[in-house]
């Protein structure tokens, strides 16, 4: 499996996201075209895919980075892996990647949410070092 930047749109990638984010969220709201190519020129957005000698996309992860005056943070985000390859380790080399790109740009702090109820996820991110951080997350919905 190898990790790969994607920095320009492609069909191929837009129908990987379209086939793996509903195996993360089932209610995602899935994006358009026009979303994908703005997430990929985006400057604070890094985006990820998992991919196996044949092409095929297994897996994805971005990465947020924001500058405040602590420093600056990064954030990972809709780590996902397809079903059909789950259980090969390809998770685990998506976060370790996730945070040695992270080192590489500079961030003081990664960090990530998990749903409880994603028991291998969260069992992953103990193992890799990440440490439950008590806090209160409040959401507004915009729309």
């Amino acid at each position: 499996m190898k990790i790969k930047k994607i920095n320009r749109y492609s069909e191929r990638v837009f129908e990987a996201v379209l086939r793996l984010l509903p195996q993360l969220s089932p209610d995602a709201v899935l994006p358009t075209r026009q979303y994908i190519m703005e997430i990929l020129t985006s400057e604070n957005i890094h985006f990820f895919i998992a991919e196996l000698d044949n092409k095929q996309i297994v897996g994805m992860l971005s990465i947020g980075t924001y500058n405040i005056p602590t420093g600056k943070k990064a954030w990972i985000e809709d780590v996902v892996v397809d079903e059909s390859q789950r259980g090969r380790g390809f998770g685990n080399e998506l976060v370790k990647f996730a945070i040695e790109y992270s080192k590489s740009l500079d961030a003081r702090s990664v960090a990530l949410t998990s749903r409880p109820s994603r028991v291998e996820a969260n069992e992953l991110y103990k193992k890799l070092g990440f440490v439950r951080h008590e806090t209160n997350v409040y959401k507004y919905l915009l729309r």
